[in-house]
């Protein structure tokens, strides 16, 4: 297992879009962000612009959602440039301009992949979005994308894994070193609660305050557009985090200026994204389950073994930060399906 403890590298994640420009002020959207091609009209660079300065200021979405938001719709204006050049303003764009768009995703071209029908959604998601807000800010009249379905994906269930798969994962890193000690506390804490690497990655040591609440532990976990949720925190998790906090934690500190983030680097400021994936990737790599094992198979063992276990539905939801009880629904097929299985290879009758 790799304990090193370097300063976080750049996050890489590939993106199916097309380049972003030099960026304006921090956390908002100018208007070469979103597309830096010459041709593309002004005032529709101006209206996506608008549009994602919204989901920064007033929706607080996250940097990295804008981000992709961003992207996708460049990739949009690409299109309506290179395929309808009198398309000027957003009140131009029709129901079939966007059709069409979905069509050349879906397809792809010499600069641009084929997508698959999930991120097909996802960046039709961007565009629809952007056509509600010019709705909103009375730049057109009708909501042409909302007529435009996205295309449906092939239904996939969650990948758990079975509670001594994750025992073992919990207790690959070596206790021994500061890595270890971050890397298992890290872990534990996904595990135990559920939640997204990018929440994770983002707690604070104030977050901790009720970690070690007399009736039950708790902590504050920030999760998609600002919104904040309690979660519980089991006995194993707050050991290692305990362990973590007082052995490692301190001395990764001192080597930076105070930062708030609980999860920190050698240089200690906030670990990345990457440096999490990597902890994960590193644990599964030590039990040979490195194709199997991702951070988000962890929040997925979470809901299901919650399920199993006879938690109820709404419960699940609120723990995972879910806005809608149909996101979370997901995790009972899961638990149907190993009960498919357990019955056909038990019984002697079925089949």
């Amino acid at each position: 297992m790799n304990d090193s403890l370097e300063p976080d590298g750049p996050v890489t994640e590939p993106l199916p879009v097309v380049q972003e420009g030099p960026r304006g002020r921090a956390g908002t959207a100018s208007s070469s962000d979103v597309a830096n091609e010459a041709e593309v009209a002004p005032e529709l660079r101006r209206a996506v612009a608008r549009y994602l300065d919204h989901l920064v200021v007033e929706r607080g979405l996250a940097a990295n959602t804008v981000s992709a938001y961003r992207r996708d719709l460049a990739r949009y204006l690409e299109h309506l440039t290179a395929t309808a050049a009198h398309v000027r303003v957003p009140r131009d764009i029709t129901a079939d301009h966007v059709r069409a768009f979905v069509r050349s995703i879906r397809e792809g071209d010499a600069a641009h992949p084929a997508l698959s029908a999930r991120s097909s959604a996802r960046v039709l998601a961007a565009v629809r979005g952007a056509h509600a807000f010019w709705v909103t800010e009375s730049s057109v009249d009708t909501d042409v994308a909302s007529r435009v379905s996205p295309p449906m994906p092939p239904q996939r269930l969650p990948k758990a894994i079975g509670v001594t798969e994750v025992e073992n994962l919990l207790a690959a890193p070596d206790p021994d070193t500061p890595a270890g000690l971050r890397a298992r506390a890290f872990l534990e804490l996904l595990y135990a609660t559920g939640a997204r690497i990018s929440e994770a990655v983002a707690l604070d040591v104030d977050d901790l305050a009720g970690l070690h609440d007399e009736d039950l532990a708790l902590i504050r976990v920030t999760g998609k557009g600002a919104k904040q949720r309690l979660v519980p925190v089991g006995s194993f998790a707050v050991a290692a985090l305990d362990r973590y906090l007082v052995r490692a934690r301190p001395e990764l500190a001192r080597h930076g200026r105070g930062s708030p983030a609980v999860f920190l680097n050698a240089r200690g400021t906030r670990i990345s994204r990457q440096t999490a994936w990597n902890m994960v990737k590193d644990a599964a790599r030590t039990i040979h389950q490195e194709e199997r094992i991702t951070p988000h198979t962890l929040r997925h063992s979470f809901a299901t073994h919650l399920l199993e276990g006879g938690a109820d539905l709404r419960v699940v939801q609120e723990l995972l930060g879910h806005a809608s009880l149909a996101t979370t629904q997901i995790y009972t097929r899961v638990s149907v399906e190993s009960l498919r299985e357990v019955y056909a290879t038990s019984h002697p009758r079925a089949r």
